[in-house]
Parts: C-alpha cells; sequence; structure tokens
C-alpha cells in the first residue's frame, strides 16, 4: 500500500529533502507531500519488462532518443519528483537528461497500475503530468489487461481510443497490441 507522509501544511518538501531519505525504497514527492511505494509486485514487474523492450526497441532502431526505466527520478519541479515506471525522452529534449537524474517533463509516462498506487497514477500523477506538460501518459491496468493511452490538449488530457492496438502519437509508428501485452505476463 502506498503512504504518504503527511508534512504540515507551511512546510513542502523538496528535492534537497529527497535526497537526505534513505535508501532502498521507492519514494516520490507530488506537491511537497512524501509518498512511499513498496517493492511492485511480479506481475507489475513482468509488464515494465515486456514495455520497455517495446518501446526501446522502437526507440533505438527510429534513433528517436532514450527510454528510462524506474527507479529513475524525474524532476518536473521543486516540490515534484517522481517515478514514472517507464519515460522517453526525444534527441531533441536530450538536455534535460542529467548524471543523476531527469530534470524536465519527458514526451511520454507510463505507469503500471498496483494495489498500492492505484489512485496516486489515476488522479494525482494524471494532474500533475498534464500541468507539467506530458504530452502522452499511459496507464496500464493488470486487473482489466487494459491500457489507456492520454494525449495532452489545451484543457488537460484527453483519452484516446484504442481499441485493441495502442497507437502513440509521440511515438509514431509505434503500434501495440494490447492482448497480446499481456500474454504470459499474468500467470495463474
Amino acid at each position: 500500500m502506498q503512504t504518504a507522509v503527511k508534512i504540515p501544511e507551511n512546510l513542502k518538501l523538496t528535492y534537497e529533502d529527497y535526497l537526505l531519505l534513505p535508501e532502498g525504497k521507492r519514494y516520490e514527492i507530488i506537491d511537497g507531500e512524501l509518498f512511499m511505494t513498496p517493492s511492485p509486485r511480479t506481475v507489475h514487474q513482468r509488464l515494465v519488462v515486456k514495455l520497455f523492450r517495446i518501446i526501446d526497441d522502437f526507440v533505438k532502431k527510429k534513433r528517436l532518443g532514450e527510454v528510462f526505466i524506474a527507479p529513475y527520478d524525474v524532476i518536473l519541479s521543486k516540490h515534484d519528483i517522481v517515478q514514472p515506471d517507464i519515460v522517453f525522452i526525444s534527441k531533441q529534449r536530450s538536455s534535460i537528461i542529467t548524471e543523476l537524474n531527469v530534470q524536465g517533463s519527458p514526451e511520454l509516462a507510463v505507469e503500471i497500475l498496483s494495489p498500492s498506487n492505484k489512485e496516486i497514477d489515476l488522479i494525482l500523477k494524471k494532474k500533475l503530468y498534464a500541468a507539467f506538460g506530458i504530452k502522452e501518459y499511459w496507464i496500464v491496468n493488470p486487473a482489466h489487461k487494459s491500457v489507456k493511452l492520454f494525449n495532452l490538449g489545451k484543457t488537460g488530457y484527453m483519452e484516446a481510443k484504442t481499441g485493441n492496438i495502442l497507437k502513440s502519437f509521440v511515438l509514431k509508428g509505434l503500434e501495440i497490441d494490447i492482448s497480446g501485452l499481456f500474454e504470459d505476463v499474468i500467470k495463474h
């Protein structure tokens, strides 16, 4: 279960505070509030690996930029430090990649829902990612064997109809068979 540490209202945590946290846990700070997430479950990890391979192979083949996998800090602001499961940063925006982290908004963020992070990813991060201009956001739901793709418009994210084929707008030409994505991932 993901937990938030309540901080007095007048105190918002920063990246400097984040660096002081003990290692070995997965932390994020959203609007100055600290969130800790337990280690992901097996299905989550299988999906991260499978999606990373698909996206990374496509990006490398087309020489579009770089793909990173969590845990990897994405600093959106002084009070917003997140670790999306997968991020894509284009060659044109490669200057936001530093030795330590990403300092700015990637073009694509992917989150795979777990029971512990469902509310955070569906509501809080969706608003956060839209506010910071992340052009495309995917929410992968293992329980429903579905992927929701959101594209950033003038008023926030608009859900794109995916059917059984996910077609990325940011990674033009990338098409993913959603039913095939979940094959061999969820084992009973």
